[in-house]
């Protein structure tokens, strides 16, 4: 997308939703943090589900995907791609901010659902 687009594409966003453009600028950084994210873990599964089936493919048993140095690349490169999701995500990757008050609803409206049910 060209900067002019982008502009105008903001402008009208801006003209929306009454947005300040320190606003968009951080939402559209944290857009950008994200997808390269997710680029970064589609190249990781394609390339090494690529090395790991083209060196087992180059040796006939299958001996060959029970040792470690078939999955060595992945589980280093994958250290590294969780320090990138954290890196992104924040330290509220696993649980987020309001992950307690989600489950809690979540849990009483199962229970809720329940009583209903037996009446």
């Amino acid at each position: 997308m060209r900067r002019i687009e982008k502009q105008q594409m903001f402008e009208k966003f801006q003209n929306e939703t009454g947005v300040s453009s320190e606003e968009y600028y951080m939402a559209y950084k944290r857009v950008k943090r994200i997808k390269g994210f997710y680029t970064h873990l589609i190249v990781y599964i394609f390339v090494n589900l690529f090395l790991i089936f083209d060196d087992g493919f180059d040796n006939i048993s299958f001996e060959h995907f029970f040792q470690w140095h078939t999955y060595s690349t992945a589980f280093f490169w994958g250290l590294g791609l969780l320090s990138h999701a954290i890196s992104v995500f924040g330290k509220d990757f696993f649980f987020g901010n309001d992950w307690e008050e989600r489950k809690i609803r979540e849990y009483m409206e199962k229970e809720k659902v329940k009583e209903q049910n037996w009446k």
